[in-house]
């Protein structure tokens, strides 16, 4: 089975957008794929428990299916900081808990497993242990999703210089194009292929169609799906 987390950026720079994606083609190509979203703050109550519209996304774009608290275990209503969200409800995350989240999706029978993060790669999950400490210490490959937008680029380079520091392993990074009008989109792109010190696996237009055909472009390499 073949793992990999998906970080961003920062919040809001399409992490959610960018695995359905990659989630869809698995399952195109008659891949069991499974995305799984340990930790989520915003959600609603719907069916007697809370849900985030994150985790539904991947829960939607998968083929191999679990219950929502499987896919989701860490769920919490206000859209705050994860850490504040949990301690506010009286949850304590720990890395272990984490390890055994994910332990129990990997008995569902997906031969790739997408792990999507919460905000950015420095993600505290408890007073002491931030969650990309725990991706390093279970050698997840790293996929990077930059936010095409000002100020990416130092958004970038001090996240892909975290992710070196840590220890893990970054396969590769995506433009994710999220303002359609950004002002010098090429320049800023290439300086960000010549400066990052890993592959550009896909740049994601703002129209889901190219998105999709560069998606499948960058599985095809990495992959070899």
């Amino acid at each position: 089975m073949s793992q990999f987390f998906i970080t961003g950026t920062d919040t809001e720079v399409g992490k959610t957008y960018v695995t359905s994606l990659l989630l869809k083609y698995l399952v195109s190509k008659k891949k069991k794929a499974l995305g799984f979203k340990p930790i989520a703050a915003g959600a609603e109550e719907a069916f007697g428990e809370l849900v985030n519209e994150d985790a539904l996304t991947l829960m939607e774009a998968a083929n191999v299916h679990g219950t929502y608290e499987q896919i989701n275990p860490f769920c919490f209503a206000p859209p705050i900081a994860p850490h504040i969200a949990a301690s506010r409800a009286g949850v304590h995350i720990s890395k272990q808990d984490l390890t055994n989240k994910l332990a129990d999706v990997s008995t569902l029978g997906a031969e790739f497993t997408l792990v999507e993060g919460a905000g950015g790669w420095a993600l505290p999950i408890n007073d002491e242990d931030f969650l990309s400490t725990w991706v390093a210490e279970q050698n997840l490959p790293v996929i990077l999703v930059v936010g095409m937008k000002l100020g990416c680029l130092n958004h970038a380079f001090l996240t892909a210089q975290a992710i070196e520091a840590s220890g893990a392993k970054c396969v590769g990074w995506i433009a994710n194009q999220i303002d359609p009008n950004m002002a010098e989109y090429d320049a800023n792109l290439e300086t960000l292929k010549q400066r990052l010190n890993f592959p550009l696996l896909a740049v994601t237009p703002y129209t889901e169609e190219k998105a999709k055909m560069q998606v499948h472009s960058a599985l095809n390499s990495l992959l070899g799906v």
